[in-house]
């Protein structure tokens, strides 16, 4: 009578009746290393406050550049709602006042020959759009 051993659970494949040990993802014998669960906790905390700083960071710097969007569209809306009667030349600074009505009006006059309310000056770019001058009037 032979001695026939019975197959380890864990290594024997019941549906293809064949011993499957070095397929499995896994060890399969006492003497193998220990599963064990790395604690990722502290990876993930510190992940989670790197990509919230950047998420905000990002999120001021988009708001910032709507804000100043923002900012240009009452910009131009002011002056293409200016009186004025000339036709604005690309490139050069005008200058925006209120009227005695408070009414307002785009001039080439610079502020300190002028007695009206002055708002500020602009200048039109090549898009047609009325930009904040930075030079000093």
């Amino acid at each position: 009578m032979q001695n026939k051993k019975k197959p380890d659970n864990v290594v024997f494949n019941t549906e293809t009746q064949q011993y499957d040990a070095a397929l499995k993802p896994y060890a399969t014998n006492v003497g193998a290393p220990a599963i064990s669960v790395t604690d990722n906790i502290s990876w993930k905390n510190k992940n989670i406050s790197i990509a919230n700083k950047t998420l905000k960071a990002k999120y001021l710097e988009l708001k910032a550049e709507y804000d100043k969007m923002l900012e240009e569209l009452d910009y131009n809306n002011l002056i293409y709602n200016a009186k004025f009667n000339f036709q604005p030349i690309v490139g050069e600074t005008y200058h925006l006042y209120n009227d005695k009505n408070g009414n307002p009006f785009l001039s080439i006059i610079h502020p300190e020959e002028c007695n009206f309310e002055f708002l500020d000056s602009f200048y039109l770019n090549s898009e047609q759009l009325w930009v904040k001058s930075t030079e000093k009037s």
